[in-house]
């Protein structure tokens, strides 16, 4: 009885679900059909371009299930419907006009339509129009995304519709921009093009020099002599100039069916050898064509006998390419536009060389600033002090596992750098303390068995760090708000490690001056630099001034070490690789001088980095040449660039 009153109610339904299955969304998929059946890339875009054609509001809805792979087709008619799947494998059809359930089907009734990623790549080129005006944000930047990866010439109007509609500034900004790129590239109206050009001339966009590089482009063509061919010529040419040499000008007329190709040695010799009949080829025995005059002669010999082609002659090769002229014309036939283009981009080419010379002065210092940093305690101990410290490197090594250990029992990344930098400088002041109390107090004013000796404890300080840590490079994670960068524009962009670096470095720059110049310690220093036994009878105890710059310079290498390795890898021979920067810094900027310091670490960092801007696939090399020029430098100036009377000048 249940399933006769079913039945029924189905007999009374079955029109009205017809009816809501055979709608305009439902029409427009039928007539595509068989396309859509196939869904191959080749053949698919047709159909694609009828379901866009249509304007349905629904089709947004049609193109994403497609997209999703949720698009199914009942087996029984053909019909398509939206699918979802159940938890009894079953699935519910929604009808892709009305919206409503159509009812439980199994999946032996059902063709899943499932879309290879070259389909799927099209039909998200042609949901960016429903798209562009989603009010799902994150739906519109997709599509903003979209085109930017594929533009294309129909999709500029739906953009411009757009843009009227957008109130999010971001979106509405990124919009106006691709807009004019698309002018640009796509209208039809070649005075809109030139305004697009001329209001961005001089931008620093890869994407609008992407725009104008095409328009730009050029081909060679021939042309009879003292006639210009049709269309918009570039430049015109001249065989034999670096732009078109004699060969490449003679292939020109070659393609073009204007001269008979020439006729290359290989062939030649496969000609001659296929022709050889008695000993002989061309009339000439074969022992005598031993030079390439006798092969030529051959073959010519051949060619007039209409055996093989005929060899162009120097003489008429030069008289074709006489007889003609050879020109570059834009693919572009607007000579407006492509002059307007060519204005914008050397505009552009202006200002990104600029903010080229920019970011590599930004690199320059960024790099000056790390050098200063690994140098600045060197330039205590070696400058002031006269001790040549190979150590100076473990110190720096012995800072950055400092920060790591603090890391791993304060999890936070900033109170872990606040809470390192002063424990880096506590653990390095004791190390340089101990260092100087028992080796380097009994090895002053004999800087060879200094020099040994520090390099002894340099290898044992380098193994005791890998007996506790290991050989592995150990992170050391820099609090959150340093990560990224600043960037100035598409070209100039520094990160905020580096500007965090330079910002420490003028700090200990202030530190290092202040001691010096405020301080009981950097009187009494100053003093014991420029004379020790003067001081010794003031009461100042150089002893204890040595003790104290010592573990001061030792110090400031540690924390110069946390700073070091929130961006380097922390490892035990990590010191190795600042050692001899800061030397030459120290060297080259005036032993002993804090502000030559300063200046060698900007001419040592600027000169390498200009050397990678030249070469920059070889940074081994920047480095090699580095040491070279000052070598040279220390030639003319020994003292340095800021030389310092007083001991540690060796006065």
């Amino acid at each position: 009885m249940k399933s006769l009153l079913l039945a029924a109610i189905m007999l009374v339904l079955m029109p009205f679900m017809a009816l809501a299955q055979d709608g305009p969304v439902q029409t427009v998929l039928q007539s595509q059909r068989a396309l859509i059946e196939k869904s191959s890339r080749k053949t698919i875009a047709p159909a694609i371009d009828a379901l866009v054609a249509s304007e349905l509001p629904q089709m947004q809805m049609v193109l994403e299930t497609w997209q999703a792979k949720e698009l199914y087709q009942r087996k029984s008619d053909g019909l398509f419907f939206a699918g979802h799947k159940n938890s009894d494998k079953t699935f519910t059809l929604v009808d892709l006009d009305a919206g409503s359930d159509v009812g439980v089907f199994a999946k032996k009734e059902l063709k899943q339509l499932k879309p290879n990623s070259g389909v799927r790549a099209m039909i998200a080129s042609a949901l960016v129009q429903f798209q562009l005006m989603d009010p799902d944000r994150a739906k519109r930047l997709a599509a903003l995304v979209s085109l930017e990866r594929d533009p294309s010439a129909q999709l500029l109007e739906p953009l411009r519709a757009s843009i009227a509609e957008e109130a999010d500034a971001e979106v509405l900004l990124r919009k106006a921009r691709l807009e004019r790129l698309m002018t640009i590239g796509f209208d039809a109206d070649p005075v809109e093009r030139i305004a697009a050009i001329e209001e961005m001339a001089g931008d620093l966009g890869l994407d609008f020099r992407a725009t104008l590089n095409p328009i730009l482009t050029t081909k060679q063509v021939v042309g009879v002599k003292d006639v210009a061919p049709k269309g918009n010529i570039a430049a015109q040419l001249v065989p034999g100039s670096d732009a078109l040499t004699h060969a490449e000008a003679y292939a020109l007329l070659v393609d073009v069916g204007l001269a008979a190709p020439r006729v290359s040695k290989e062939d030649r010799d496969a000609a001659l050898k296929s022709h050889i009949n008695g000993g002989r080829v061309g009339g000439f025995p074969v022992a005598q064509l031993s030079t390439e005059t006798s092969r030529d002669a051959a073959y010519d010999a051949l060619a007039a006998d209409g055996k093989v082609p005929a060899r162009p002659t120097d003489a008429e090769i030069e008289a074709r390419l006489e007889a003609h002229q050879f020109y570059e014309i834009y693919d572009e036939p607007a000579k407006e536009v492509t002059a307007a283009a060519a204005a914008a981009l050397a505009k552009s080419e202006t200002r990104v060389g600029a903010s080229q010379a920019l970011d590599l002065g930004l690199d320059a210092l960024s790099l000056s600033s790390i050098y200063f940093l690994a140098a600045i305690g060197l330039a205590i101990t070696f400058g002031v002090m006269g001790v040549i410290n190979m150590a100076h490197g473990e110190f720096i090594m012995m800072g950055a596992y400092t920060g790591y250990v603090v890391q791993q029992f304060v999890p936070n990344h900033t109170l872990s750098i606040v809470v390192a930098v002063p424990l880096a400088f506590a653990v390095t002041f004791a190390a340089g303390i101990a260092l100087e109390r028992l080796v380097i107090r009994w090895l002053y004013h004999r800087p060879l068995e200094t020099l040994l000796a520090t390099f002894g404890v340099s290898i044992a300080l380098q193994q005791l760090a890998k007996n506790i840590f290991g050989t592995q490079a150990r992170p050391l994670t820099s609090p959150a708000w340093l990560d990224g960068a600043w960037i100035i524009n598409d070209v100039v962009s520094i990160s905020y490690i580096r500007i965090a670096i330079f910002v420490l470095a003028l700090l200990f720059l202030g530190l290092f001056l202040f001691i010096m110049k405020r301080t009981r310690l950097g009187l009494e220093t100053r003093a014991v630099t420029q004379n020790s036994r003067m001081a010794a009878s003031m009461g100042i105890n150089p002893d204890r001034v040595n003790m104290l710059t010592f573990g001061l310079g030792s110090g400031i290498a540690g924390i110069a070490g946390v700073a070091i390795g929130l961006f380097a890898k922390v490892t035990s021979e990590m010191g190795s690789d600042y050692i001899v920067q800061s030397f030459m810094t120290v060297v080259v900027g005036g032993v002993g001088n804090i502000f030559g310091t300063l200046a060698g670490a900007a001419m040592i960092g600027g000169f390498q980095k200009g050397v990678e801007w030249l070469n920059p696939s070889n940074t081994l090399a920047a480095q090699t040449y580095m040491i070279v020029f000052i070598i040279i430098f220390i030639q003319f100036r020994p003292r340095g660039i800021i030389a310092l009377k007083g001991r540690a000048a060796g006065d």
